[in-house]
């Protein structure tokens, strides 16, 4: 309850508490505010036919069917409130096709399904609370490329055109540890690595002493912002030599969640909070969209 209310969640992931105490949202104010129902047992839902338990009573809110439900904690860090618009993490989501075409947060991160809302629950159709986004096939239909490439000579160029199909940016809360990355890799002769390259969509933050931070919470400025806004198409241009010594070469292009990054500390305390410790999937890159071509050097 105190966690509730403090809107503070800990390190190993958000509590019941922290939605379903929830009875209204402000969306007057930024970020937007929760106004939690504390006091008493009641926890609100979006289900009419909840099942009567000793542990808390149930009500149903229309709330819970909207995206004014995930605003309070993703459209902002209710801690870097000092920020204010410039470290808005969903962009002009609700101007999207998505949000136009009558879709809510939940449903594609919130999906429904067959399970229990609790632990012996009679099995039934509810909101999958898993959350697919970094994981799950949802990533899948996050982005998509398009590679050209032109051989000049000595000279070769690959462009990318990375087109973002989600209806906030890309990456959303925390560009700043859980960025995006586009990866270009070359392989000439034998497969071997000629030339690698990167563009890093996310955040940059800058303390109070100057210094930069990842932690929006500790920032006083947003110092750089290569986030993918919603549904934007960008071009990205590579230019390298052209491999030598062979008739053809690969081009090789992925857009990955990059693994977590920070202080050592901060890490060693996500590993040591982890159930998976240092497998945990936020170790890894997580591949959203990979394209591959094998490109003759004559071309």
């Amino acid at each position: 309850m105190d966690q509730a209310k403090g809107g503070d969640p800990s390190l190993d992931g958000v509590a019941c508490s922290q939605c379903h105490l929830i009875k209204h949202v402000d969306r007057t104010k930024h970020p937007p505010e929760p106004k939690y129902e504390v006091g008493g047992k009641t926890l609100y839902g979006p289900y009419k036919d909840f099942v009567q338990n000793l542990a808390h009573q149930s009500m149903e809110s229309s709330l819970f069917q909207k995206s004014d439900l995930c605003l309070n904690c993703h459209q902002s860090v209710p801690s870097a409130a000092n920020l204010g618009k410039s470290n808005d993490l969903l962009g002009n989501w609700d101007q999207s096709r998505a949000v136009k075409s009558g879709k809510e947060c939940q449903t594609c991160h919130m999906p429904q399904q067959v399970g229990e809302s609790a632990n012996g629950e009679k099995k039934r159709t509810i909101a999958n609370h898993s959350f697919p986004g970094r994981l799950g096939k949802l990533r899948q239909e996050a982005a998509k490329l398009a590679v050209q490439t032109k051989v000049d000579g000595d000279k070769t160029t690959v462009t990318v055109k990375v087109q973002s199909l989600v209806p906030h940016n890309l990456p959303a809360t925390h560009p700043a540890w859980a960025s995006v990355v586009l990866n270009l890799e070359i392989k000439g002769k034998n497969l071997k690595t000629v030339f690698s390259d990167k563009r890093v969509y996310g955040r940059t933050y800058q303390d109070a002493q100057g210094q930069p931070t990842i932690f929006d919470f500790e920032a006083v400025k947003v110092a750089e912002d290569t986030v993918l806004k919603p549904e934007e198409a960008r071009e990205e241009t590579f230019t390298f030599p052209t491999p030598k010594d062979t008739k053809t070469f690969d081009v090789e292009v992925g857009l990955n969640y990059a693994p977590l990054t920070g202080p050592a500390s901060f890490l060693q305390r996500v590993e040591a909070e982890s159930s998976q410790g240092s497998q945990d999937p936020v170790f890894q890159p997580i591949e959203i969209v990979k394209r591959t071509e094998n490109v003759p050097v004559g071309k």
